[in-house]
């Protein structure tokens, strides 16, 4: 997998999980082809996962947050106004976006934009059209679905 079809991966499933295990899609299983024991660092394809979750992470259509299990999650712009009509059922840590940032020191430091502060102005005014159960259709939410909800 290419970072430009890492980010097609995204666009497509709409809420992926980085490399966590969850009921939603994983990019670095789909870029490793299957299953990953252990950390992806140490796997064959770690370099191409590393590639592709950076280019992802770096997108303008992709929000990086912990929404599903409080692990690292891309949503992808296209489910921003159902994600953001459904905020109140979540918690509003896990709608936090969140960017690595390496400091000149080397170490590395993760910056927050609570929610809704990261969110566009046109984004809130599509979320507003909505309704509870296009949102949740969109988001494919389920009584099942192990998304991050208020905790």
């Amino acid at each position: 997998m290419t970072p430009k079809q890492a980010l097609a991966f995204v666009k497509t499933n709409g809420v992926v999980l980085e490399s966590g295990r969850g009921d939603v899609a994983n990019l670095a299983e789909a870029v490793a082809g299957g299953p990953i024991r252990g950390s992806w660092w140490g796997h064959p394809k770690g370099n191409d996962i590393f590639l592709c979750s950076r280019a992802v992470r770096q997108s303008p259509d992709v929000l990086v947050c912990r929404l599903v299990g409080g692990k690292v999650t891309y949503v992808h712009r296209r489910l921003w106004p159902a994600l953001v009509r459904l905020a109140e059922e979540f918690n509003p840590a896990r709608l936090a976006a969140i960017q690595e940032v390496h400091t000149s020191s080397g170490k590395h430091k993760v910056n927050t934009a609570p929610f809704p502060d990261w969110v566009p102005k046109e984004v809130m005014r599509a979320a507003r059209r909505l309704t509870r159960e296009q949102a949740a259709r969109l988001l494919h939410l389920t009584p099942s679905a192990k998304l991050s909800r208020r905790r």
